[in-house]
Formats: C-alpha cells, sequence, structure tokens
C-alpha cells in the first residue's frame, strides 16, 4: 500500500498535513495515518475535520503550542533533577498557552460542536504558573523570588560598593603608587595595579603582573577580607537559589501527569486542526461515506493542482447505477491519468478523515486500492515496461476483491498491440468477475467494442478540441474516444500523402469518410513524393576535405629540408612532418623542438642535400635504436625498444 500512496501521492498530502503542525506528536500521527477500515472511524475522523474547519472559519486559528522538550523535561524533574530558570520559564509559557487555549475553545463552543469541549481536558495548572511567573523573570531567579534570596542579594549589592569604594580611596590618596588611576579585576579580585617598585608599600597578595613586569596587581589585605566575606554570601546565594529551582522542580514533578495529558490534548488538537487547515487551504468539503459500493464526484479537482486552472471532475459508478468499470479512452495529454489518479487520491483522502476538493461527493469505503501507474520500469531489476505492468497486475489480482478499487493506466500498453489488446481484454474480465470497482484507460479500439458488448462496464473518455489541439481535460461518461493521433500530426504540418497512407493502414477505404479527414489532392499519394532538399547537419568525408593555404605550406616542408627558424633565424632540419596543428619537428643544436610551420622558412631543400632514398635514422635517431631496427628487421625481438625522444 506504501508503494500506492506514493504512486497516488497521497505522500504529498501528508507532507503538506505535517507542514501545518506545531508539536512532534501530530507530525508521527500523520506519517502513520492509513485509510481506516471501520466505518465508524472514518465518520468520526471527518466530523473532527469539519468542526474544525467550522472553528477556523468562525473564530481563526487557534493559539497552539508545540510542547517542545516538555516530555524531557518532566522525565528530568520526575527523576529528582533540577530544571534550570530557563527551562522553568518555558513551561510556564507552556502553561500560559495552555490557559490561552481553553479560553479559545470555550469561546468556540458557541458554534454548539463537540470539538471546543476538549478544553475540559485541559489543566492550565494556575496557580503553578503563577509560582513560576513569580520566582523566574527573564530566564533567572527574581530577587523576590523568597526574602532570604532577597536579603542576600542586598548584602551582595552593598558589600561590593564597600569594596569598591575602599579601593578607589587606596588609588586616590597614594597616585603615586599606581601605573594606572582605576581598579582591575584579576581572576575575580579586585586589585590596584601597583608599580613595581613600591611594592611594600601596599601591603596584600600579588595576584598578577602586567606582560613587562613592571606593574603588579596587588589585593590590598583590607579588600581581601572584605572579598572573603563576599565569596561567603555569594555561596549563600547560589545555595538560595538552587533551593527554589529545587522547589519549583518538585512541583512540576507532582504534576507531570497533568502536564503529560497536556501534551497528548494539545497534540490531539494540533492533528485535528491541521485537518481542518488543509480543507480551507483546498476549499474543500466533507465527502458523504457508504459502504454500499458507490462512488460520486461532482466537480472534483486534484489536490496538488492550480485550482483555477484544474477542470472539474465529474464520475459516478457503482450502486444502484450498475457500473463496475469504467474504461476512458481519448488522446494522449488528454488527462486520462491525472483523472483516475485523481479518484483514488480522493478516495485515499475521504476515507483518511480528510475533505476533498470538490462540490458533492460519496465515497465509498475500500478495503484496499490498487493501482498500477507509470510504466514501471526498472533497470535494477531488469523489468521493462510491459514485464512491469505485468508484475503489478498480477499481484493485484491476488489481493483484488469486491471491496477494492482498482485503477490502471495503459493497460495492455508496452507489447505487441494484438496481443495486449487480447490481455487487455482478459485482464478485464477477470476484474469483473472479482466484483471490485475498477477505472481503466487504454487506446485499444478492441477494448471500447468489448466495453459496449459487456453488462457493468461503460466507455468514457476525454474531450479534446481538434481545432486548436488543446485537451479539454473533461470526462464525457458513455462514449468512447479515440487518440486523435492522425488529426494531431495533420494540423502540425505533417505531409497529406503520409496522413493518407496512415489512415489506409489503421482503418482502410471507410477512413476518410470516417475520420473527416480532407486532402488537397486525392492522388498526391500516387505521385513521386518531392523531398526537400536536407538541411540538418551533416557527415564531412575524408575525401571532402580540401586543406586550406595555411596546411598546404606546413604539408610543403619534407623530412631532411635544411630550414631557418624565426625570429632567431638559427639553421635547423626537419626531422617531422606537420601535425594537424601545423607542427614540425625541428633537429636545433642537438634538441627536438616542435616549430609551427608559420616560423620557418625552407633554406635548403633535401633533395639538394641527400641522395635519393637516403636513411634520415643516420641522422635523427640513436645508435642504440638504429641497431634494434636492424636487428628487429631480422626477426621478432621481444626484449628490445626503441625509445622515441618527444620534445
Amino acid at each position: 500500500m506504501i508503494n500506492v500512496y506514493k504512486t497516488l501521492e497521497f505522500d504529498v498530502i501528508i507532507d503538506q498535513l505535517k507542514n501545518y503542525c506545531l508539536t512532534e506528536q501530530a507530525k508521527e500521527n500523520f506519517d502513520n495515518l492509513t485509510p481506516y477500515l471501520s466505518e465508524t472511524e472514518v465518520i468520526a475522523a471527518l466530523r473532527e475535520t469539519s468542526e474544525a474547519r467550522k472553528i477556523l472559519d468562525n473564530m481563526g486559528n487557534p493559539p497552539l503550542v508545540s510542547m517542545k522538550d516538555v516530555d524531557k523535561f518532566l522525565i528530568t524533574a520526575k527523576q529528582g533533577g533540577m530544571l534550570l530558570p530557563e527551562q522553568l520559564d518555558y513551561m510556564g509559557i507552556v502553561l500560559t498557552s495552555i490557559r490561552r487555549m481553553k479560553d479559545f475553545l470555550n469561546r468556540s463552543k458557541i458554534l454548539e460542536i463537540s470539538l471546543p469541549y476538549y478544553e475540559e481536558n485541559l489543566n492550565s495548572l494556575d496557580e503553578l504558573k503563577e509560582e513560576i511567573q513569580r520566582c523566574i523573570r527573564s530566564n533567572q531567579v527574581d530577587d523576590y523570588a523568597t526574602t532570604e534570596l532577597r536579603d542576600i542579594r542586598r548584602s551582595i549589592t552593598n558589600l561590593e560598593e564597600k569594596i569598591k569604594s575602599k579601593a578607589e580611596g587606596m588609588l586616590k590618596n597614594n597616585k603615586n603608587y599606581f601605573s594606572e588611576s582605576f581598579i582591575a579585576n584579576r581572576n575575580g579580585h579586585i586589585c590596584l595595579p601597583v608599580k613595581k617598585e613600591y611594592k611594600l608599600k601596599v601591603p596584600g597578595s600579588v595576584i598578577d603582573k602586567s606582560s613587562t613586569g613592571a606593574t603588579l596587581f596587588i589585593e590590598p589585605t583590607s579588600i581581601s577580607v572584605m572579598n572573603a566575606e563576599l565569596a561567603l554570601l555569594k555561596l549563600d546565594e547560589e545555595n538560595e537559589v538552587r533551593k527554589i529551582l529545587y522547589t519549583l522542580t518538585g512541583l512540576i514533578a507532582d504534576n507531570h501527569e497533568i502536564f503529560a495529558e497536556n501534551v497528548r490534548v494539545i497534540s490531539k488538537l494540533d492533528f485535528i486542526f491541521a485537518k481542518g487547515k488543509l480543507s480551507v487551504d483546498l476549499c474543500a468539503v466533507a465527502p458523504a461515506i457508504n459502504t454500499v459500493r458507490y462512488l460520486n464526484i461532482v466537480n472534483g479537482r486534484h489536490p496538488l493542482m492550480n485550482r483555477d486552472t484544474c477542470v472539474p471532475l465529474n464520475i459516478s459508478m457503482g450502486g444502484d447505477s450498475n457500473i463496475q468499470g469504467i474504461i476512458i479512452t481519448g488522446p494522449n495529454t488528454g488527462g486520462k491519468t491525472v483523472a483516475i489518479k485523481t479518484v483514488g487520491l480522493l478516495s485515499i483522502m475521504a476515507q483518511s478523515g480528510l475533505h476533498i476538493p470538490c462540490d458533492k461527493a460519496d465515497i465509498c469505503m475500500n478495503s484496499q486500492i490498487l493501482c498500477d501507474i507509470g510504466d514501471g520500469q526498472n533497470i535494477t531489476e531488469n523489468l521493462s515496461t510491459f514485464s512491469a505492468h505485468i508484475t503489478n497486475i498480477l499481484d493485484i489480482l491476488k489481493k483484488v476483491n469486491k471491496e477494492s478499487l482498482v485503477i490502471l493506466d495503459e493497460l495492455g500498453s508496452g507489447t505487441d498491440p494484438t496481443e495486449g489488446m487480447g490481455i487487455a481484454i482478459a485482464l478485464l474480465d477477470e476484474l469483473k468477475n472479482s466484483g471490485c470497482l475498477f477505472l481503466v484507460t487504454t487506446h485499444y479500439p478492441e477494448v471500447k467494442q468489448y466495453t459496449e458488448q459487456e453488462d457493468g462496464i461503460i466507455n468514457a473518455r476525454m474531450t479534446f478540441d481538434r481545432e486548436t489541439l488543446q485537451p479539454l481535460y473533461q470526462l464525457e461518461l458513455g462514449k468512447a474516444g479515440e487518440s486523435c493521433a492522425l488529426y494531431i500530426a495533420k494540423r502540425l504540418g505533417m505531409p497529406c500523402r503520409i496522413i493518407k497512407r496512415a489512415c489506409d493502414q489503421a482503418y482502410g477505404d471507410k477512413a476518410i469518410s470516417e475520420l473527416g479527414l480532407i486532402y488537397e489532392n486525392e492522388n498526391i499519394i500516387e505521385k513521386p513524393a518531392s523531398r526537400k532538399e536536407y538541411s540538418g547537419p551533416r557527415i564531412k568525408k575524408a575525401s571532402d576535405y580540401i586543406p586550406s593555404k595555411a596546411s598546404k605550406r606546413a604539408e610543403s616542408f619534407q623530412i631532411g629540408d635544411s630550414v631557418l627558424v624565426y625570429p632567431e633565424k638559427k639553421i635547423g632540419i626537419v626531422c617531422r612532418t606537420s601535425d594537424e596543428n601545423g607542427e614540425l619537428l625541428v633537429q636545433m643544436k642537438k634538441e627536438k623542438i616542435l616549430i609551427n610551420h608559420k616560423r620557418l622558412q625552407l633554406y635548403i631543400p633535401a633533395s639538394e642535400l641527400y641522395p635519393e632514398d637516403y636513411d634520415f635514422s643516420i641522422i635523427f635517431d640513436t645508435v642504440a635504436n638504429r641497431k634494434a631496427r636492424h636487428k628487429m628487421g631480422k626477426r621478432h625481438q621481444p626484449d628490445l625498444e626503441i625509445k622515441i625522444d618527444e620534445p
């Protein structure tokens, strides 16, 4: 079923729903959302969605909160740990949000629906919330959390002021002793910057010194005594703060069951209101649900298509209509696949408790929705299009029953048309005998004829504007469609002789009269076909190559030619003719150099310097290479190699 949800794009709908959620639990619930098999559960889920939609339309968005980390903080509290001020502050914010949610639901009771009564399951713990807000301010324990903390912090402030005044007085009265006129703080100690030579003038402890050693940072003895007293006060402050934090954490631990219930209810409301938000965005309505195998959709739209451009779908089958299957035909890109996917997706959404985008709908419950859509080609598993289709369909036939909805796209495609047609008709027989409802798309004309002869199966077609070549995406029940391939080809400019030939082969003598094709000249097919000169790219043969003047000049140099190399005007001898870039290999004073022909000027041709059939290897090859060539010329020498020096 997971593949069916992905094929019909129900997974995309789930992702949209999760985007509306604030709580992780609601997102997990949507990950596990599948069509309900109980009629009672479906009706209850749809009622929740409808009530959420009504609240959203009349009261606006609910003040939900994410409840993130609440579970983690509750575990810390229950295990006897201590929550930090910022964590307690967050728990207070959560309780405030729950109070706002309760007030919102209470106001919504005016709508006379049941969803607002979830308020009774929420407890905002107002006394605990007020205690947290009284003790914690801006993620810090407030001075007035307890009388003891207030007195301790007041004593700390007074003593810090006294220490500062004492130090400033010493600086002012003995300016000569100090290198700076300000108090320094070193390692938590109030120090005076004393010049090294006046060390003994300021009794106290050396805490630090400057990088040059000229200044000593000394904590005076009188200030040291007060610092020790200050440290004791800060220790008392820390103990009192921990006492307050443990007390508040204990209160949360005492109410952990209420917090857990709040998390559960908020997550449930988040889940329900996400369904309502999707309904608002899709302009959707609540479908009726039945178990009598009746499906009726009025002006249905695919939820993932643009509402302004999507052509509404109207379809009815099953129940008293005695229509068990619908065979849809029509041109490619005409919307056949979109139509059947729309029916499948809307059916899944409705049975999952979601509203669907349409004017009105009555959806039958299905024990399973089975589909084969797309070519299914899989290179890694060596499955062709046809093999993939047959594999899927065989799996469908194993599972199908009278409570199934089966959706098949391009039935019998991907193989020989005659055999594919036969397979398509045989499979339709099997589906009909199973008692399921089914929607099938096809191009085979024989399948259309089969449908006309069978009870309980009807043809349908996707309309197509032959003048504009535009599909109209409208489904017409009771009429068979055609692929319109010849109309499209003719409108796009295919020559009449080709159209006529295709018509004759496909439809025989009745082609022109039934299809209404008009030819400018009925006998055009009998005349020799005049073809336009080919205007595309051409292959260039080697025999067509005409060397340029530059390449002719490069090729005019021969091995052994004496040449002048510009701009130096040095003399060299050509030892390899030009390559495709017009470069020649020239021997220059015991080295070979690649030089472009443009830098060379013929000095003395080889024909004037050497006799005919002269062996140039005497000049250009090493002695070792010459010996190797001589031996190789007599017989195979596997251990010999000829080394060629490249520039």
